[in-house]
C-alpha cells in the first residue's frame, strides 16, 4: 500500500497533521488496561542483571550475567504468570497461553533480554517484559483468546558474542550455517558449548525450527533506538519496514616501512588509502537524498606502532537502507572510488561482502491493525523504518510481521544513558496488548 492511501485510511488527525502529536488531552484517553507500575517495577528489577558502574548494563549473550537474567524471566514472570515454559534448541525461550482453539496458529510476541557491552536498560527488555505484562493482563482480567499466545526471549539478538547476531530468529527459520557452532570465542569455547549453558542443545538445531504457517502474526515491541519521535513528540511509531543490512570485509594492502627514512613521496600506506576509503563511504552514502546509512566502524591497522608505516588495514563497510537496489547502488559506487584510490596510493585493495540481512518490509495487515489500535487508545503515531536491525527481520520469513517503536529521549541506545520515558514504555505495552486482542479476533 502507498504511504498516502495508508495515510487516508488511518485518517488525517491519526498520521498526517502535527495537530495530533500531542496525543490529544490525557483526560480524554481510555485508561491503560495494562498495569504500568507492575510493568516498571518488573523492568527495574531486571537491569540488576549485568549492572555496570555507570548505569549501564552488560548482558552480553550466554555470559553469566545474561544466563541469569534468563533464569529469572522464567521462574519470577513467567512460571507466575502461569506461562508453559520451554527453551528451544537454539536457547530462544517461549511462554505459552493455550488458546479456547488450540489448532489455530499461534499469536507470537517478544524480544531479547542480551545486550552489548555497557549497553541500556530497555533495548530488548522492554519487549519481553511487555510481552509478558500483556500475558499477565490477560489472566487477571480472565480474558480466553481463540489462539493460542505465546511470548518469546530470542537467543543472542545483539551478535557480540562470536560476531553474528540475531541467533535463535535465525535458528527458527533455519538460517544457521553448522560451521558456524564450531566457532569459538576469545575464551576458545565454541557455540555450541554456549548454547548448551544457556539450556538449549546445538545438536538438534533443525528443531528450533518453525514451519510456515504455524504463525498467526509476530508483533515485537521496541524501543526506537533513534530521535525520530522523541523530537516530534509522538508516541507510537508504526513500523514499515526493517532496513536491509549489507556488510563488507575490505583488505587495503600498502609497504609496511620505516616512518623515519621512507619519503613522504616512495611511500604506499595503507591508512592513508583505508582513511579516503572511509571518506568514500560516507560521500556515497550521502550523495543522493533517502534515509540510507553507511558506516565504517571497525579498523585494524598492522603493524599499528608509530614509527612504522601502516602495511596493512582491514575494515568493515556497513550499508542500511529499506531498498536493496539502493544499497547495492552505493557500493558499486564506494566499489569504483576504492579502485581510483588503490591507483593513487600504490595499494592493493580487496573487497568482499560478508553478510547480508535483507529488508523486511511490515505486513500491511498487521501495521494497519498496530496504527488503528494506537489511534483508539488515544495516542500519536507515526510511519516510520527501522534503521536498526531486530529478530522480528528474520521472522518475517515465515509469518505477517509488525513491529511498535517507542521513543528513545534524545536518540541515545546502546549507551548508559539509553533512556525511555516510563509513560512511554506503558503506551507500548498498551498498543501491543490491544494489537494482539484485534489479531485474535480478526
Amino acid at each position: 500500500m502507498e504511504r498516502r492511501e495508508f495515510n487516508r485510511r488511518i485518517g488525517a488527525a491519526a498520521l498526517g497533521t502535527l495537530a495530533w502529536a500531542s496525543g490529544g488531552s490525557a483526560a480524554a484517553r481510555p485508561p491503560l488496561t495494562i498495569d504500568a507500575e507492575r510493568l516498571r517495577a518488573n523492568l527495574e528489577a531486571l537491569s540488576r542483571f549485568g549492572r555496570t558502574p555507570d548505569g549501564g548494563i552488560s548482558r552480553v549473550a550466554w555470559t553469566a550475567a545474561d544466563i541469569e537474567a534468563r533464569r529469572w524471566v522464567m521462574e519470577q514472570l513467567m512460571a507466575p504468570a502461569g506461562l508453559e515454559v520451554r527453551v528451544d534448541p537454539a536457547g530462544s525461550i517461549f511462554g505459552r497461553r493455550a488458546g479456547s482453539r488450540p489448532e489455530l496458529p499461534v499469536i507470537l510476541f517478544g524480544s531479547h533480554l542480551d545486550s552489548v557491552t555497557n549497553g541500556g536498560r530497555f533495548d530488548g527488555s522492554l519487549g519481553v517484559l511487555a510481552a509478558i505484562e500483556v500475558l499477565q493482563t490477560l489472566a487477571d482480567r480472565k480474558i480466553v483468546t481463540r489462539h493460542p499466545l505465546e511470548c518469546v526471549v530470542w537467543s543472542n539478538e545483539e551478535g557480540e558474542h562470536y560476531g553474528r547476531g540475531l541467533f535463535g530468529s535465525r535458528a527458527a527459520v533455519g538460517e544457521i550455517d553448522p560451521a558456524e557452532l564450531e566457532e569459538k570465542d576469545e575464551h576458545g569455547v565454541p557455540l555450541r558449548e554456549a548454547v548448551r549453558a544457556a539450556g538449549g542443545d546445538a545438536g538438534r538445531l533443525a528443531e528450533a525450527l518453525i514451519p510456515g504457517g504455524r504463525i498467526e502474526a509476530y508483533i515485537e515491541l521496541h524501543i526506537e533506538q533513534g530521535g525520530i519521535l522523541d523530537k516530534a513528540g509522538i508516541e507510537i511509531g508504526v513500523v514499515e519496514g526493517i532496513v536491509g543490512i549489507t556488510r563488507y570485509q575490505v583488505q587495503v594492502t600498502g609497504r609496511a616501512n620505516h616512518a623515519g627514512t621512507t619519503p613522504m613521496a616512495d611511500r604506499r600506506d595503507a591508512l592513508l588509502a583505508a582513511s579516503s576509503l572511509v571518506l568514500a563511504v560516507r560521500e556515497e552514502t550521502v550523495r543522493e537524498p533517502g534515509r540510507q546509512v553507511g558506516t565504517v566502524g571497525r579498523l585494524l591497522v598492522d603493524p599499528n606502532v608509530p614509527n612504522v608505516i601502516p602495511g596493512r588495514v582491514n575494515l568493515v563497510i556497513e550499508l542500511r537502507d529499506l531498498s536493496l537496489e539502493t544499497i547495492e547502488s552505493i557500493y558499486r559506487r564506494v566499489e569504483a572510488r576504492a579502485r581510483a584510490i588503490a591507483e593513487q596510493s600504490g595499494t592493493a585493495i580487496e573487497m568482499a561482502r560478508i553478510s547480508l540481512h535483507e529488508p523486511a518490509p511490515a505486513t500491511p495487515w498487521v501495521r494497519d491493525l498496530i496504527a488503528r489500535e494506537a489511534v483508539a487508545a488515544g495516542f500519536s503515531m507515526q510511519l516510520m523504518p527501522s534503521g536498526a536491525g531486530h529478530d522480528a527481520q528474520m521472522v518475517a520469513r515465515i509469518a505477517p510481521m509488525g513491529m511498535i517503536f517507542v521513543s528513545s529521549v534524545g536518540g541515545v541506545s546502546h549507551a548508559p544513558q539509553e533512556l525511555t520515558r516510563w509513560e512511554d514504555a506503558a503506551r507500548g505495552c498498551e498498543v501491543l496488548y490491544r494489537t494482539v486482542l484485534a489479531i485474535d479476533r480478526r
